[in-house]
């Protein structure tokens, strides 16, 4: 299950209360602090800094409060959503909280539809902030390697090959499988090279019409042929003092690739019909699917520009190498989708990540993102489930199990309720303790938490349910 909520809270009995409320109705599991120390200690793990959305934060606790606490997210994580909490009718902790970033203030003792609204728009405002954040780095040139999925896990080795080509001017070849990311890369490279904040060009070579292929990396001047009414500057020189990455650079006919060797030897172009070479100061990254090795023996491409690209070769792992790194591929592209549909972040679920990591994704991440994609325009609940991929995708659909709902629980049938775990299976024992454990779970899930209610529903004082709670 993943985890996008922190419940930042000193009394276990609210955070579980609230935890049990967020994942019944929205879906989302939560991690759990007592303070605010120890939820900085949370978010600053490396496996936790980029997959939570969302921090709910008592104001009143021990060793760190509130108030400082969000303080310091708001440094270290300018995107991290705080939603504040407090027992206190002080409209002043209100005020100081909303100045220092946070997107709500509740009261306790809460509503649980209430506190179910307001954490869905928290994650919402969360999501948008994040991909707008992301959209902004990449537009002006900077983005990194620690923003990739992956960085520390999957990808690692690559990673440290590529933090390494940043740290240098050479041209670089990156390899690999359709839709491994290879431009994803190669923006990070140029995000954390000299070159960073200036253009980045991205080509797809194999996209580009054989006869303009000259014109449009190299730019022409007007009437330098039919149709061209007026001056290209071209790509390369759109990519001055930048980067150009040149996508698919296998599908370039031999006849463009004799001129990018000049570029790469010479460090200028020659626009169509200018007569003269024009000085280009840009760094090439270049990317194929193909194995150039191959096209060189069957002479479909030249072995000097090869090795002009090749200084540097980084190889990206598709994505069946790399199973460990889906459930958070998966939680960004749900992100990402979000954003761009204005709609709430659905979780997904444990069956739904077991059942992707068990795929072979011959298009890789890409396939994946599409997947994602299409699951969540199928979806109708709060979280994500193998019955929304693609019947190609789901292999289960024909073993789908009995499920309690919760919201049929009433205090007359609550022992029905219990014996619905031994349906169709011989007698489970089971003892007293636990037999009532589970039904003051069911009583809390389904009144949302509210103590009141659970302990008249099950016919006992609100401090005798108190009373067992705590044991």
């Amino acid at each position: 299950m993943s985890h996008p909520i922190l419940i930042v809270e000193d009394d276990a009995m609210q955070r579980d209360m609230l935890s049990t409320l967020l994942q019944r109705k929205l879906g989302l599991g939560a991690l759990q602090a007592e303070n605010g120390r120890r939820a900085l200690d949370i978010l600053d793990r490396e496996d936790s800094a980029g997959n939570v959305k969302l921090v709910i934060l008592d104001v009143q606790m021990p060793v760190m409060n509130g108030l400082e606490t969000l303080e310091i997210i708001r440094q270290k994580y300018p995107a991290m959503a705080v939603l504040m909490l407090t027992g206190s009718k002080d409209i002043d902790d209100a005020i100081k909280a909303l100045k220092l970033g946070a997107v709500d203030f509740i009261n306790k003792p809460y509503e649980g539809e209430r506190m179910v609204t307001t954490v869905r728009n928290a994650i919402k405002i969360s999501t948008l902030t994040r991909e707008v954040s992301r959209l902004q780095n990449e537009k002006d040139g900077h983005a990194s390697f620690s923003t990739l999925i992956g960085a520390e896990a999957g990808l690692a080795n690559t990673v440290n090959i590529g933090r390494k080509a940043a740290a240098s001017d050479i041209p670089v070849l990156i390899t690999g499988e359709t839709g491994t990311g290879k431009e994803v890369f190669a923006r990070a490279i140029h995000g954390e090279s000299a070159r960073a904040g200036k253009a980045f060009v991205a080509v797809n070579c194999g996209a580009i019409p054989a006869q303009l292929v000259e014109s449009t990396l190299f730019g022409h001047e007007k009437g330098a042929f039919t149709g061209a009414t007026e001056k290209t500057p071209g790509k390369f020189r759109e990519a001055e003092g930048g980067t150009i990455f040149l996508d698919e650079v296998g599908e370039l006919p031999l006849d463009a690739q004799v001129k990018l060797l000049r570029v790469l030897q010479q460090k200028e172009v020659e626009p169509v019909g200018a007569g003269k070479p024009v000085p280009v100061n840009i760094r090439i990254i270049s990317a194929t699917n193909r194995n150039l090795a191959a096209d060189i023996q069957a002479g479909k491409f030249r072995e000097d520009l090869y090795f002009r690209l090749n200084v540097l070769q980084l190889e990206l792992p598709p994505l069946r190498e790399r199973r460990g790194d889906i459930p958070n591929l998966v939680d960004h592209f749900i992100d990402r989708a979000c954003a761009r549909e204005g709609v709430a972040y659905k979780a997904p679920s444990e069956t739904l990540l077991k059942t992707l990591k068990s795929k072979h994704w011959p298009g890789n991440v890409r396939e994946l993102e599409n997947t994602i994609n299409r699951a969540l325009v199928m979806s109708e609940g709060s979280t994500l489930t193998p019955d929304d991929l693609p019947p190609s995708q789901n292999e289960n659909t024909q073993n789908k199990g009995k499920h309690y709902d919760t919201n049929s629980y009433s205090s007359q049938n609550a022992m029905d309720s219990i014996a619905l775990f031994t349906q169709g299976k011989a007698p489970i024992m089971k003892t007293m303790a636990a037999i009532e454990k589970e039904t003051m779970q069911k009583a809390l899930e389904h009144h949302d938490g509210n103590v009141t209610q659970c302990a008249k529903a099950l016919g006992i004082a609100k401090s005798t349910f108190y009373k067992k709670m705590k044991n």
